[in-house]
């Protein structure tokens, strides 16, 4: 087919939006026809008498000629052939709007006046031909006949949103919008209208919101009725259907789309982007279980999908199922190793899994892909301190701060440097640790973890007592059945000398903790050796050790007077 051909088929799509180039009783894009299709009118005629037989063949003769000369790129001659064909046989509808599309991209709008202006004295021409007309009357700047067309369309067939729809267009572009409310108010009114009207009418509440300044929240209300009462009418066409679902979507109300694409999906399973638009529609709900079965429908679809595979290893790591997070990121790799992404999410299950050193070697294959990075950098780090290997750990972080400094310094949160902080601690590395803890704590001063940690740092080393235990009771204040807190503080009270306020303190920790603690029972015998009892403190030593060896707690219950006879 020519370009020209090619593009006259476009216009379709702009001369629908603006005059309707339908049939009367239900709105259908026009497309090209074929010699059979053109020749036969809109509903099935009674015989052709002898000259309206004459006149159907020079049409079909015309007609033919045009097509040839459209082939051999002679858009000229092919518009005179159809022009003569349209008025040979101006009551053959469909040939008529075919036609004048055509005229209308070619802005022959005169030549498309004078076939339609035909076609409307022809008996019992449809609503389709009145818009046609208005738009092309708009085209050649004629406003009060464009306007009395799509008026003449609306009288004769009130059903046909076509004429509401030019008149509604043409008052909006003119700056009449009480006018195009009315226009809207008289087509919502229409009596027993179709699903595929009110859809429509749907669009056009959806462009009056669009055009006010701010969000016109009656247009939206009535464009939500609209579209109520057409789901109301239980349609079946895939295109009303679909429309449907896109004005649901627009007004927000996601739990209407979601069922007219499960509705749009079970009678046209073979449509292509029913799916991911459900899929859409389910993220967005944080409805993971429709998520979930729209990604195993996209693979049984295309088993290499990486992208469905990994959007499925989301959802499950998101509900804590790490195994089978893990197996959908082991596919997306599979399928698709240049996927940077999946080797983060495949490290952070692997880790949740307790296997350190997969993560590790997960991470390692990333690196040799891609260039040490931010995540690279601080999930090796944090595999690594699973290992309790912190000096690798502190490096790994360093290098993370390194990267963050020159490419994004949002990834320095509180919690980076919590980790960091936590690291050099573990790996000795105490003045380096208080000033990353310190620098957690200046960007998020309330943060109870970080001021526990250095407050018990303080404690452990027997300085800053006054400032570590007010840090330690600012966390309590945000979680005062912590057991760990109460254990920070009972030790900050034991380096002060308080024994007894200790005591209580670490005791009150050991209840709360769910599980026995190797150092709670620890420090209880301590407090106790301190407060002269050393049979309590022998039970407290003997209730660590149940817990975990240890031989700096075996020497201390060693060292215990023997117990009395």
């Amino acid at each position: 087919m020519t370009k020209t051909f090619t593009l006259a088929l476009g216009m379709v799509v702009a001369v629908s939006l603006l005059g309707g180039c339908q049939t009367a009783g239900r709105a259908k894009p026009v497309k090209a026809l074929s010699v059979s299709a053109a020749t036969n009118t809109v509903a099935g005629p009674p015989p052709l008498d002898p000259r309206a037989f004459e006149r159907r063949a020079e049409a079909d003769a015309r007609f033919l000629a045009g097509v040839s000369h459209e082939l051999n790129n002679e858009p000229e001659q092919a518009v005179e052939e159809f022009f003569k064909a349209a008025l040979a046989d101006p009551g053959n509808e469909p040939l008529v709007l075919d036609l004048t599309t055509r005229f209308v991209f070619l802005k022959r709008y005169d030549q498309a006046a004078e076939v339609l202006a035909k076609a409307l004295q022809q008996p019992g021409a449809s609503a389709a031909i009145d818009t046609r007309l208005a738009f092309v009357n708009l085209q050649r700047g004629r406003t009060n006949d464009a306007l009395c067309a799509n008026e003449a369309a609306i009288q004769k067939n009130p059903r046909f949103i076509g004429g509401y729809r030019g008149l509604f267009i043409l008052y909006s572009q003119t700056g009449q919008t009480n006018e195009a409310t009315k226009v809207l108010d008289q087509a919502a009114a229409a009596k027993t209208p179709d699903a595929d009207f009110l859809v429509d009418l749907s669009e056009m509440y959806f462009l009056q919101d669009r055009a006010a300044r701010g969000s016109n929240t009656v247009a939206k209300a009535r464009a939500r009725d609209a579209l109520n009462r057409a789901a109301a009418l239980n349609p079946t066409n895939f295109f009303v259907l679909q429309k449907l679902a896109d004005g649901f979507t627009q007004t927000g109300d996601r739990k209407q789309a979601q069922a007219t694409l499960v509705k749009l999906q079970q009678l046209y399973p073979d449509m292509p982007n029913v799916r991911e638009r459900l899929l859409d529609l389910y993220l967005r709900d944080r409805d993971k279980k429709g998520a979930a079965e729209q990604l195993e429908g996209l693979i049984r679809e295309n088993p290499t999908n990486p992208q469905a595979y990994y959007l499925l290893g989301i959802l499950a790591f998101e509900e804590k199922r790490f195994k089978e997070a893990a197996d959908s990121f082991h596919k997306t790799l599979l399928l698709n190793p240049d996927f940077e992404p999946a080797y983060y999410e495949l490290a952070v299950c692997e880790m949740n899994l307790d296997r350190p050193k997969e993560a590790l070697a997960t991470l390692a294959k990333g690196r040799e892909k891609f260039k040490e990075t931010f995540l690279s950098e601080y999930l090796s780090a944090l595999a690594l301190m699973r290992q309790k290997d912190y000096t690798n750990a502190v490096q790994r972080l360093t290098t993370a701060e390194v990267i963050a400094v020159a490419t994004d310094t949002n990834r320095l949160t509180h919690i980076f440097y919590f980790q960091i902080g936590s690291a050099c601690e573990r790996a000795g590395r105490w003045h380096e640790s208080e000033k990353h803890l310190l620098k957690c704590l200046k960007l998020s001063p309330d943060f109870d973890e970080a001021l526990n940690y250095l407050g018990y740092m303080y404690a452990e080393r027997g300085t800053n007592l006054v400032q570590a235990r007010e840090m330690i009771e600012k966390a309590l204040q945000h979680e005062p059945d912590n057991a760990a807190y109460l254990d920070s503080l009972g030790w900050v009270r034991f380096k002060q000398g308080q024994m007894r306020e200790a005591l209580r303190l670490i005791e009150r920790a050991i209840k709360l903790n769910k599980e026995p603690d190797a150092t709670l029972y620890d420090h209880q015998g301590d407090i106790l050796v301190e407060l002269k009892e050393p049979e309590k403190a022998r039970e407290a030593y003997k209730a660590a050790l149940g817990v975990e060896a240890n031989p700096e707690v075996q020497k201390k219950l060693e060292r215990l007077p023997p117990p009395k006879r």
